[in-house]
């Protein structure tokens, strides 16, 4: 962590922890900093909500508009993926999606940091998509029917095809539970990787532009890290929207599908 924390830009909390270490609450605060910003990226969301959604009005204002067509948007990703059955989806997806687009963004605050630039935030995100996952499958299919499909959906045929099912099923059983855990784990490793990485580079090119005072000579430092708050708005909405599609997909290879609207039953493992 301490490697980690000194390729970044310090926010506020390190400034605050470096020099009053004393005070037992600033200690406690700094251990805890990536829930503190991911708190403070929830909460905006949420102040952004409220304000949008007090007092409705015909015609809605901008700020309800604007809050409108990402929630019509959201709906319409997700319908789009699922069919009509997803929708009640989109209330997990559409907040999973915009929870990691402002946990994104917040770091490219000056004195803020990214949440998602900690593994332990990106795992936590990926332990809510597998366990809501895992909800829907039971819920869906009921517990024979999940078992079945952790299974790889057996179906013996003689007395041979019966002695393979032995053998084959635990072992798919096995197989199965391990990709269903490692495919939100993989999302958790990318997104932890793309933000750290755009934070690293940010920090670098800040510091190389305040290296810059003394060998130019110039009283300031040069801004070498504005071009690349572009690249990191990219990557972080890239990377929220990667994040949601793919859960948006795991929950539906966990629906029951007609044979209009179902992929091959290979991808799920």
């Amino acid at each position: 962590m301490t490697e980690q924390a000194s390729l970044e830009a310090p926010n506020i909390i390190t400034l605050l922890h470096h020099y009053a270490q004393s005070a037992p609450w600033i200690e406690w605060l700094h251990h805890f900093e990536n829930v503190f910003f991911s708190g403070l990226a929830m909460a905006g969301l949420v102040m952004v909500a409220r304000c949008a959604t007090r007092r409705p009005q015909t015609p809605p204002g901008t700020l309800q508009n604007g809050v409108e067509m990402i929630v019509e948007a959201l709906d319409t990703f997700v319908v789009g993926l699922i069919g009509e059955q997803g929708r009640r989806f989109t209330p997990f997806v559409g907040t999973l999606f915009l929870y990691i687009l402002a946990m994104n963004l917040i770091g490219l605050v000056p004195g803020l940091k990214s949440p998602t630039s900690s593994v332990d935030t990106t795992v936590a995100l990926a332990l809510c998509v597998f366990f809501y996952v895992q909800y829907t499958g039971l819920r869906s299919m009921g517990g024979m029917g999940y078992l079945d499909h952790l299974a790889g959906n057996p179906r013996p045929k003689g007395i041979a095809g019966f002695c393979i099912a032995l053998v084959a099923v635990p072992f798919n059983l096995v197989l199965h539970t391990i990709g269903e855990l490692t495919k939100p784990l993989s999302l958790s490793i990318r997104l932890f990787g793309n933000i750290f990485g755009e934070d690293a580079l940010i920090s670098q090119m800040l510091l190389l532009g305040i290296a810059a005072l003394g060998f130019l000579h110039s009283p300031v430092g040069i801004p070498l890290q504005l071009p690349f708050y572009l690249l990191a708005i990219l990557t972080s909405v890239i990377q929220a929207v990667v994040f949601s599609l793919l859960s948006t997909i795991y929950i539906f290879l966990m629906l029951p599908h007609t044979t209009e609207h179902s992929p091959s039953h290979g991808h799920d493992s």
